[in-house]
């Protein structure tokens, strides 16, 4: 106790007594920092001219919350005084950007109708929010797509003629392939996989080109010996033969009841089957011969290319005249013009495809007939076929590497590149549910491709059009 007490006296204070001099009184001391906490200094060398004392900050007799509510009020204090409050600031920014005075009406975004419920049982938001798709709206289609490289099925096709400036495949609205190989022509039924024999000539041969009707069941021939016979797939008989041509006829295509043929006498005639003097227009305006015909999916326009490498769009009225004139002429091609397809999703959009000096295919308005693009393809283009589901173009080449080529529309992207044929690949036909194309070549084979997708299931068949079906039945059988 003694020596507490004398501890005690040891840490007195002295402070000096008011009134007297050399006298001091001592007073208690206040304990600033507590033992238990108290850290050992670090030993720090001294500094040349500087204290080796330092100030320690005693936070312990601080309380931070007390001092952080005053620094916040002195700085909120005088921020007042310079700028506006908050809702002084809202308004002007307000005024200024939304130019709304004021008023709540303006906003940027605005929720008006809130989402449907989900059926029951069903909470994913994909179920959700695809409640608003209309009932007769087809599903979204997969952004990306599996395109076989390899062909679905090969057929030899022996006697197939190696000549560009024929057109020796077609596949009908009923799904039956017609193919002329040397002087006859074969039948193949897509679904039963069933080859018939339709027809073989002697001297009127070779067979130079083949052309489905629209509705699926007659056939127009066109021969080497000038002329063209209307088939009948059903009974496997001839119908009528046309005449008109002085030279092979190369190029058909149909209209309804009315046949369009060109032929190497540079000529392109019309024909309505219908009638007993079948020939009401004769269109004169090629100089060499007439390789590529088609007309629009309308019926408005028809398309012609030649060996002259002149493409012409010719109008449906003028057609039907005796001295018709050519709606455009287009002289872009360095080559002969024989590939030749209309897009299936604009009505006056047309592609056109030139021989090995130009290897260019162009996609022309004919409205305007103006070439709205262009693409080298660094190979001869043989032919063209539109997707009847996607923004997708097929062509396929000749020299160097006989190949098919799957172009994305309007980019002209290549999608894919099909090879296996071993010559150049003259034709293409599209089959009626728009998946799967055919190719022929001088190789002498026949080869299915599954470019444009896969079929869906349950799909109905395709009609046939029964307009075009009555007015064919009443051909008259005139040699």
């Amino acid at each position: 106790m003694a020596a507490m007490q004398a501890m005690a006296k040891a840490f007195q204070t002295p402070t000096k007594a008011s009134g007297s001099c050399g006298k001091w009184e001592s007073m208690p001391l206040r304990e600033t920092v507590s033992p238990l906490v108290m850290k050992k200094k670090t030993p720090k060398a001294k500094t040349p001219g500087r204290a080796s004392d330092r100030f320690i900050t005693d936070r312990s007799a601080m309380d931070f919350g007390i001092a952080n509510f005053m620094m916040t009020k002195e700085n909120s204090s005088s921020m007042d005084m310079i700028s506006p409050t908050k809702d002084e600031y809202k308004k002007q920014l307000a005024e200024s950007l939304l130019n709304n005075n004021g008023q709540k009406q303006s906003r940027i975004l605005a929720f008006k109708n809130k989402p449907p419920p989900p059926p029951e049982g069903h909470s994913g938001a994909q179920t959700l929010y695809s409640q608003n798709v209309a009932s007769g709206q087809t599903k979204p289609k997969k952004m990306f797509r599996h395109i076989p490289q390899a062909p679905e099925r090969t057929l030899d096709a022996p006697d197939m003629l190696d000549d560009y400036y024929l057109n020796l495949l077609d596949w009908s609205s009923s799904n039956v392939l017609a193919v002329a190989l040397g002087m006859t022509v074969y039948l193949w039924d897509a679904t039963t996989s069933s080859i018939e024999e339709l027809m073989t000539v002697d001297e009127e041969g070779p067979i130079t080109s083949v052309s489905w009707a629209p509705d699926g069941q007659y056939l127009a021939v066109g021969l080497n010996n000038a002329t063209v016979q209307l088939w009948d797939s059903t009974s496997l008989r001839q119908l009528r033969t046309l005449r008109g041509h002085s030279a092979r006829v190369g190029a058909l295509a149909w209209n309804g009841p009315t046949l369009a043929t060109g032929g190497r006498d540079n000529m392109i005639l019309n024909h309505d089957v219908r009638i007993r003097d079948h020939v009401i227009g004769s269109m004169a305006a090629h100089e060499q011969e007439v390789c590529g015909l088609k007309w629009s999916p309308s019926g408005q326009q028809l398309a012609s290319g030649g060996n002259d490498n002149m493409l012409h769009i010719w109008d449906a009225a003028a057609a039907s005249s005796t001295s018709a004139s050519p709606l455009h002429r287009l002289d872009e091609h360095q080559a002969a013009v024989k590939a030749l397809a209309w897009c299936p999703f604009q009505s006056n959009l047309l592609a056109s495809g030139g021989g090995t000096a130009d290897r260019c295919i162009k996609f022309w308005n004919t409205h305007t007939g103006a070439c709205v693009n262009s693409i080298d393809t660094q190979s001869q283009v043989c032919a063209l076929q539109w997707s009847k589901h996607e923004k997708e173009i097929l062509s396929s080449h000749g020299f160097s590497q006989n190949q098919l080529c799957l172009w994305k529309y309007p980019s002209m992207v290549k999608m894919a590149e099909f090879t296996g044929h071993t010559s150049r690949v003259l034709h293409l036909a599209q089959s009626p549910d728009g998946y799967t194309v055919a190719s022929a070549a001088g190789d002498e084979t026949l080869r299915f491709w599954q470019v444009f997708g896969t079929p869906e299931a349950n799909v109905p068949s395709q009609k046939r059009t029964k307009e075009v079906g009555s007015a064919l039945s009443s051909l008259t059988r005139i040699r």
